[in-house]
């Protein structure tokens, strides 16, 4: 099933460039009803940045959370750790009614992921090697 945004985010256009979070980053301008934030959660990959519509109480993550999931950090510049500490010091606490829109899979919340993620409840320990 094709992921679909809401009718209140209509991204316009994407333009690259030089930013303080990161070799790169996408600038993206919004039509959207109040402010749209853009938070950095490098994880997944070393410039990773969310948007947060705290007005909607959504947030777009990309690759950082997904359903009962978290990101990949394979990746060249990833890191577990920093992905969990994004996780935690920077989704977490948005507040638990805050819609959770993942790059891959279905709508969920903060409160939801904090309740039953593997990742995020205390199942999950840090170990050796990558995830």
């Amino acid at each position: 099933m094709p992921h679909r945004w809401p009718p209140w985010f209509k991204p316009t256009e994407v333009r690259f460039d030089r930013d303080p979070w990161g070799p790169f980053a996408a600038s993206i301008p919004l039509t959207a009803a109040g402010d749209v934030r853009l938070v950095p959660t490098p994880g997944h990959t070393p410039g990773h940045v969310v948007l947060f519509a705290p007005a909607e109480r959504k947030v777009f993550v990309g690759d950082v959370l997904f359903a009962g999931s978290i990101g990949r950090t394979d990746l060249p510049g990833g890191s577990t750790e920093q992905l969990l500490d994004s996780i935690h010091n920077k989704l977490m606490p948005l507040g638990d009614d805050v819609e959770v829109y993942s790059g891959h899979g279905p709508v969920t919340t903060i409160g939801e992921e904090r309740l039953t993620n593997p990742f995020l409840t205390s199942d999950y320990k840090l170990g050796r090697g990558r995830m």
